[in-house]
């Protein structure tokens, strides 16, 4: 099986989703329903490690195929590692603002001589079974994103871009327009400038685009996808229980 970080570098376009439930059932759902990747959310949802590591068991059990992502809480060394450890095949980090920020968050990512990464018996090794296999490919293996969901990192995209082994970037929509005072306001002319800033600079370094599409929208998805994304979000499933409970139920009273 190759990985999602090689198949983004082969030019692969990849269709995933979030969890925010901490649900490990759902999570093995949505696995095995066939998803090239689930993010599982350690930022906004309450989540903590060991529930994290439990989905990704789940997941594995739905479909070993369906990469392990976690959507970290920070990028520092203390954050990373023990994701890592616990079997994610790529990370997504929050709030990248600026280049420093992007050079920590991979020397946190990578085993030397590449980065810091700590070495230890884990679940990612096989508790130590497979220890000197992991470490000599984790480096090539692990995908690591970095989510532009600021104005100021529009503004330093390069520059963040410049920095090795960063494999995409996740425009943030929510975040990013509410950074430019324009909170959900999708279609404002600034958003979609500030959106296509990001795009251009992704191109132009040879850099997967990736957008998280929350809305549970096929149409805006598929149109989102023709503007060049590559590493693609499709909205998180707790959106997708509400609006299909609040759908059937509207319909369910009308009937009365």
């Amino acid at each position: 099986m190759e990985t999602i970080r090689k198949r983004l570098k082969s030019g692969e376009t990849l269709v995933g989703s979030w969890i925010n439930s901490g649900s490990p059932a759902i999570a093995e759902l949505m696995a095995a329903t066939g998803y090239d990747f689930l993010c599982i959310d350690a930022e906004h949802s309450a989540v903590d490690l060991p529930l994290v590591q439990s989905i990704f068991q789940a997941m594995h059990s739905g479909n070993p195929e369906c990469a392990n992502v976690v959507r970290l809480h920070g990028i520092d060394y203390s954050f990373v590692k023990r994701y890592l450890d616990s079997g994610a095949q790529g990370i997504i980090a929050p709030l990248v603002m600026n280049k420093q920020d992007a050079e920590l968050l991979i020397k946190a990512t990578k085993y030397p001589p590449m980065g810091n990464r700590g070495v230890g018996f884990c679940r990612a090794n096989q508790y130590g079974m497979n220890l000197e296999k992991n470490v000599a490919s984790a480096n090539e293996d692990i995908f690591v994103a970095v989510q532009i969901e600021h104005i100021d990192a529009v503004d330093a995209i390069d520059e963040i871009l410049e920095v090795e082994g960063i494999d995409a970037v996740f425009v943030g929509p929510y975040d990013l327009s509410a950074s430019m005072g324009i909170t959900g306001q999708f279609d404002h002319p600034d958003y979609l400038t500030a959106r296509t800033r990001v795009l251009e600079a992704c191109k132009r370094k040879g850099i997967a685009p990736g957008i998280h599409v929350v809305p549970p929208d096929v149409d805006l998805f598929i149109e989102q996808n023709k503007e060049g994304y590559q590493l693609m979000a499709y909205s998180l499933d707790i959106t997708m229980i509400l609006e299909a409970s609040k759908s059937a139920l509207s319909r369910i009273r009308s009937a009365f």
